[in-house]
């Protein structure tokens, strides 16, 4: 932990010191913009990073509108960039003091982009109980993160805070404009002067640590708070006779709360940046103006609390209204200056020459291409552009996703430049599932699996997973699409199984089975787009079933069981969660062609559907779902390819797989209302569910049939080991039961 220290002791120093010749980013100083009267003096708004902090900037910005203030030219940091880039693309101050309750630390920081936007094989992995992200393996070493998120959810929203969409040179917004960032190679600060203005702010507010690096023509981009956190030498650069900056500071923590390793790097992170700032004040003039705004008690990550901070911009600004009015203008001439501000500047939408992916090493270009609904020759179309980046990190393989415009002679070239994960293409991730049953057993899972992305050109990729617990098995898959728009493809896999089956008479359990499952399949499929997939599969194995405990006239009699099925799988996805769905539909259908003619025991058909659909109002919401099945044709199913139910929120009240029949018929209805908001997880709710279902056929001459009714109350949280569950159910027959679940109890 020393040499931990150390080395991060020296790190910060390092980037501490400020160098005289700072990174423009591409474009020229702006003069004056246009309508601006050449008489006057010039003013430039100097807005600091802060966080949360910085949302009092909007308050400072509100009362200068009041004043008739001209702002002629704007720099900001960090936070600082972010409210700067809203006003100098034209956004109105209700409309920013608006946005500012609609922003959360959850909306801001939340990892993944909308899940509706993912691949396939990603949206798939959360029907299993992973609680850990992939972590690379490549060479020898174990990769993570270099943020706690990577930032393409923080741009997402960032494009809706600027009115202007698209690549920009800054000097051709309503406002000339400056962002700054810090290059993390050379400690150098980088002035943005043009570039696509979301990724611009995300760049000049990418905390170390925090959010990952952004990269920029090459750049590796973090905070500009290390180098400039009040930028006013920029704000000179761009001509200015006047500056109004405004500090809104990273206080120091007091020595009573420098109690850990995170504590202390926060800690220099402040020191460093107040001693850029201390420089940058130093070069203020007799006729600059300093609005310090007093936050105590509010902290750079509040995010949650961004309508409290405005105000305090407001009384900070009226504090020093008197040299502030001395820089006013008639209402006329305030008027035309709003009126250029808010015009909005047509976005160059001119059809592109060419789509180039640049700097992969291992991902195919033409997969990243095909991906993507802008085509060349066609007018660009922000919205469509917007979404295609966020499919393109949707494939999972990408540590972020931006773009830019290049242009050559005679050419338009629209570049994709999509970072792959550091750490290539080997990957692990690991899971865990508990549940805990007044009425049944308890039981565990544990899971670990290993992914090798891209063996080949066309994206072949190789899982494997071990789990331990309730089920044991090993599983194998291939994963090969057959072309590098990777449209159809083809998987081969191997399992191996061993899980455990009680079997129930009534409310009690009579007899425990131990089955080992052995198969090897191969599927061919097609992808619906980012909506589902579709698969048919040949399988063959075997199934050994032994009795575990109970009377020994309960024994399954044949020690061998032959398996040989033709497969068919729909499955549809549009949920926007499948812990916590608050909106969207999953739907998928299953069928299986168990014949003689492949190895199987029986010739049968067993057939099976389920859905669901979530809707919200505000805080509440309403998800329903379904799942039927049976047998198709005259051959009844074997009792020993039954359904199983039975157990929390799939009939609650009664032991986890109490029933095995022939068919199956279910529905459920829950509400939940969300009790608190999360940050990077999804929060904690509060719930009901009415359930009923009909069982067919039960094995156990005895059971329950009939429609079976239930209800269950529960909590519900999201946390960092997965979504934890403590419920009670009921039936309508008296049964009940309290439930414990971490992991997906449906």
């Amino acid at each position: 932990m020393n040499t931990w220290l150390r080395r991060l002791a020296a790190a910060a120093s390092a980037m501490a010191a400020l160098l005289s010749t700072p990174v423009v980013f591409a474009a020229d100083d702006a003069n004056r913009p246009p309508g601006v009267h050449s008489t006057r003096s010039k003013i430039c708004l100097v807005l600091s990073g802060g966080g949360a902090r910085g949302a009092a900037h909007i308050g400072v910005i509100k009362v200068l509108e009041e004043l008739r203030v001209p702002i002629d030219c704007i720099a900001g940091t960090s936070m600082g960039a972010l409210v700067g880039a809203a006003y100098a693309t034209g956004m109105t101050v209700a409309d920013m003091e608006r946005l500012t309750g609609e922003i959360s630390t959850e909306l801001l920081f939340k990892e993944d982009p909308p899940r509706q936007e993912q691949s396939m094989r990603r949206k798939q992995d959360d029907f299993n109980i992973f609680v850990t992200p992939e972590m690379g393996v490549g060479g020898g070493k174990l990769g993570l993160p270099k943020g706690v998120v990577s930032g393409v959810q923080l741009e997402t929203v960032l494009r809706k805070l600027a009115r202007t969409k698209g690549y920009y040179r800054f000097d051709e917004l309503p406002i000339p404009y400056r962002a700054v960032a810090t290059d993390l190679v050379s400690g150098k600060e980088v002035v943005f002067a043009e570039g696509e203005l979301a990724s611009v702010m995300r760049a000049s507010m990418s905390v170390p640590g925090a959010v990952a690096p952004a990269e920029v023509g090459g750049m590796m981009l973090v905070d500009g708070m290390l180098t400039k956190n009040l930028p006013i030498e920029v704000a000179r650069a761009m001509g200015a006779d006047i500056i109004i900056a405004v500090n809104v500071g990273t206080p120091l923590l007091k020595r009573e709360q420098l109690d850990s390793a995170l504590a202390v790097t926060g800690q220099m992170l402040s020191i460093l940046t107040e001693q850029n700032v201390q420089a940058s004040l130093a070069k203020l003039t007799p006729k600059d103006i300093l609005i310090t705004p007093a936050l105590e008690g509010f902290t750079t990550g509040d995010f949650d609390v961004l309508r409290k901070i405005v105000p305090h911009g407001e009384t900070a600004a009226r504090a020093v209204a008197e040299r502030l009015t001395r820089l006013s203008v008639s209402p006329e001439q305030y008027a035309e200056v709003q009126r250029h501000r808010q015009v909005e500047v047509a976005a160059d939408l001119r059809p592109v020459d060419e789509i180039r992916v640049e700097r992969l090493n291992y991902v195919n270009p033409q997969t990243v291409r095909a991906i993507m609904e802008t085509q060349t020759g066609q007018p660009i179309d922000q919205p469509t552009l917007d979404r295609d980046m966020r499919r393109i990190y949707g494939i999972g393989d990408f540590e972020h996703v931006q773009y830019g415009f290049l242009e050559e002679p005679g050419r338009r070239i629209l570049v994709v430049d999509a970072v792959e994960k550091a750490w290539g293409q080997q990957t692990i991730r690991l899971g865990v599932g508990v549940s805990y049953s007044s009425s049944d057993d308890q039981y565990f899972n544990l899971l670990a699996r290993y992914r090798r992305a891209w063996i080949n050109s066309y994206g072949g990729e190789w899982r494997a997973e071990l789990q331990a617990g309730r089920t044991s098995a090993l599983r194998t898959e291939f994963y090969q699409p057959l072309s590098p728009e990777q449209q159809f493809f083809v998987a081969p896999s191997l399992s191996v199984e061993r899980r455990l089956t009680n079997l129930y008479l009534g409310d009690q359990r009579v007899a425990t089975y131990r089955t080992d499952t052995s198969s090897l399949a191969v599927d061919v499929g097609t992808l619906l787009g980012r909506y589902g997939e579709v698969r048919l599969g040949l399988l063959t194995g075997a199934s050994r079933p032994e009795l575990e405990t109970g009377s020994p006239a309960l024994s399954p009699g044949q020690a061998r069981i032959g398996e040989g099925a033709v497969t068919f799988r729909l499955v549809l996805d549009q949920l926007d969660s499948v812990n916590f769905a608050r909106s969207g539909w999953f739907a998928a259908a299953r069928l299986y062609r168990s014949t003689a003619h492949l190895g199987a025991e029986q010739d049968y058909m067993k057939w099976g559907a389920e859905g669901g659909a979530a809707f919200s109002f505000g805080e509440h919401t309403l998800n329903f779902a379904g799942k039927l099945g049976g047998s198709a044709g005259p051959d009844p199913l074997p009792r020993y390819d039954f359904f199983q139910w039975g157990g929390f929120l799939r009939l609650s009240g009664y032991a986890t797989g109490q029933f095995l029949g022939e068919s199956l018929k279910f529905a459920r209805l829950m509400y939940y209302t969300r009790v608190l908001r999360g940050s990077l997880f999804e929060g904690a709710y509060g719930g009901l569910s009415l359930e009923v279902g009909k069982i067919g056929r039960p094995l156990v001459p005895g059971s329950l049939e009939g429609w079976l009714k239930s209800a269950s109350l529960f909590a519900a949280v999201d946390t960092p080991v997965g979504p934890t569950y403590l419920g009670y159910g009921q039936t309508t027959d008296g049964s009940g039961s309290l439930y414990l679940y971490v992991g997906r109890p449906f």
